[in-house]
C-alpha cells in the first residue's frame, strides 16, 4: 500500500494579511485588527508579525495593545472578503487535489497522495501551492507535510510564516519525540498538567508511556493522545465534492477563557451563527431544519445536543433555537470552554406551505430581506459595518476570535 502524504496549510495572520493585501500601504506597519478600532474596550482579533514583535496577543484590548504599540495601525474586520479569500485559497488547493478538509476559515488538511504521480512530492506540491497563494492572493501559508493529519497540522506550527515543513514517516521519531507534548493536537493546557504529573512532558515521553496507565488517567482520550504521539492516527481527510453531498453545516469556537455568564452565551451563539448562516446561504442547500449545538467544559467533558426547528436561513432563528437548547440542558452558572451550532436537514430549496398560514410566511420574508440587506452592506463595507444589538451589548465579547468559528483548538498564529 502507497504511503500517504498529507498537507496542513495554515494562513499566516490570515485576517491581518487580507487586510495588507488589500491596503499596500499597510505593508511594513504593526496591524491589528479589532472589532471597532475606535473603542479602547474592544479587542484585538489578529495581529501581523510586525505587532507581534511589540508583543500585542490576540483577545487583549486595544488599549493594551496601543501602551505596547503606540504606532499599531487599527483596522475593522472586513469579514466577506476573509470569507473570499479563503475561497480563492482553496481554489489554488483544488488544481493539486480534490481531497480538501476545511478545518477553519484558515486552515486545511489536503490528502494529495494520488496527486504525487503528477505533480512530485508532498512537499514539492507544499511549495508549489505555497508559492501560489503568495503571488496570486498576497497573503502567505505555513504548510506542514506527513503521513497523517496530526504530524501534518504539527508540521505546520513548527515554522511561521511562508514556510514548508516535513515530518516523514522514516524518523520522524528524531523531529516529533524531543517537542513539547502540549504542541500536539488535542493537548491544552489541563491535559498538559494532568501529564506533567505523571512525569510527561515531551510527545517521547507520551509515546512511550504505557497504554494502559494512559487509558486510567484519561479514559478513551487517552489511548487516543497516546496514538497521536506515536505515529499511529489513521483519520482520513474528509472531503466532499458534491454540493448536494453536504449534510451540515456548521463552525464552533474555543473561548479564550470560560464563560458562564447566560447573556455571554446567547451573544456568542449570535456569533457563531452569523458564519453559519453565511455559509448555508452561499451553499445552495435552501434552509435547514434541525439545529444542533456542541458544548465543552473546562474539564473538556463533550456534550452535544439537536432539536427541530421550523425550515429556516435566518442568523436570528438559529442562534435563538442554539441558545434555548442551551438553557434547556444547562443550568445557570455553567462554565464552558467551547460552544458550536450546526444546522442540517436542508430542503435543497424545495419550498413548503407553511402550517403558520400567509401570516407566518410574511414575517419570514420580511426578516429574511433584512437579513439579505445586511449581508450585502457587509460585503461592501466590511463586516463589522452592521453589528446586532445583542452582540453589541457587551464590546468586549470574551476575546472574541472569528478565525476559530471551526473546531480547532486554541492558537496563538
Amino acid at each position: 500500500m502507497k504511503e500517504r502524504v498529507v498537507l496542513h496549510s495554515d494562513l499566516n495572520n490570515f485576517f491581518a494579511s487580507v487586510e495588507t493585501a488589500l491596503d499596500p500601504s499597510l505593508k511594513g506597519k504593526p496591524v491589528a485588527v479589532c472589532g471597532d478600532p475606535k473603542e479602547r474596550r474592544g479587542v484585538v482579533l489578529a495581529k501581523n508579525e510586525e505587532a507581534k514583535k511589540y508583543g500585542v496577543k490576540t483577545a487583549e484590548t486595544v488599549y493594551s495593545a496601543l501602551k505596547k504599540c503606540p504606532n499599531l495601525v487599527c483596522v475593522p474586520t472586513h469579514f466577506a472578503e476573509y470569507v473570499k479569500y479563503s475561497e480563492k485559497v482553496r481554489e489554488i488547493y483544488a488544481r493539486y487535489t480534490d481531497q480538501i478538509e476545511v478545518c477553519s476559515i484558515d486552515e486545511c488538511a489536503l490528502d494529495v497522495t494520488a496527486s504525487t504521480r503528477l505533480f512530485g512530492s508532498g512537499e514539492e506540491i507544499a511549495h508549489k501551492i505555497r508559492t501560489a497563494v503568495k503571488e496570486e492572493l498576497g497573503v502567505t501559508v505555513s504548510i506542514g507535510v506527513s503521513f497523517n493529519k496530526i504530524f501534518a497540522k504539527l508540521a505546520s506550527e513548527m515554522r511561521k510564516p511562508d514556510a514548508v515543513t516535513v515530518i516523514p514517516k522514516q524518523g520522524f521519531e528524531k523531529i516529533v519525540y524531543p517537542l513539547p507534548v502540549e504542541d500536539l493536537l488535542s493537548i491544552g493546557g489541563k491535559t498538559k498538567d494532568l501529564l506533567n504529573k505523571h512525569g510527561i512532558y515531551k510527545i517521547g515521553d507520551l509515546a512511550n508511556a504505557n497504554e494502559a496507565d494512559m487509558i486510567r488517567w484519561m479514559g478513551k482520550r487517552g489511548r487516543q493522545v497516546w496514538l497521536y504521539a506515536r505515529g499511529e492516527d489513521n483519520a482520513p481527510v474528509l472531503f466532499s465534492n458534491e454540493k448536494d453531498d453536504v449534510k451540515s453545516i456548521g463552525n464552533s469556537t474555543t473561548l479564550v477563557h470560560d464563560i458562564s455568564s447566560r447573556e455571554e452565551i446567547k451573544r456568542w451563539f449570535f456569533v457563531i451563527a452569523e458564519s453559519v448562516v453565511a455559509r448555508l446561504r452561499k451553499s445552495g442547500v435552501g434552509k435547514a431544519s434541525t439545529v444542533h449545538i456542541v458544548v465543552r467544559k473546562p474539564d473538556l467533558s463533550f456534550y452535544s445536543y439537536q432539536e427541530k426547528v421550523r425550515p429556516t436561513a435566518l442568523c436570528s432563528e438559529v442562534a435563538q433555537a442554539a441558545f434555548e437548547l442551551y438553557c434547556k440542558h444547562f443550568p445557570e452558572g455553567t462554565s464552558v470552554r467551547l460552544l458550536g451550532i450546526t444546522v442540517s436537514g436542508f430542503d435543497k430549496q424545495i419550498e413548503q406551505l407553511s402550517l403558520d398560514g400567509l401570516a407566518g410566511e410574511k414575517s419570514y420574508e420580511k426578516k429574511e430581506k433584512v437579513e439579505s440587506v445586511v449581508s450585502k452592506l457587509r460585503e461592501k463595507y466590511g463586516y463589522a459595518s452592521v453589528q446586532r444589538g445583542v452582540i453589541l451589548e457587551d464590546g468586549d465579547l470574551n476575546g472574541l476570535d472569528l478565525r476559530k468559528h471551526s473546531q480547532t483548538p486554541d492558537k496563538e498564529d
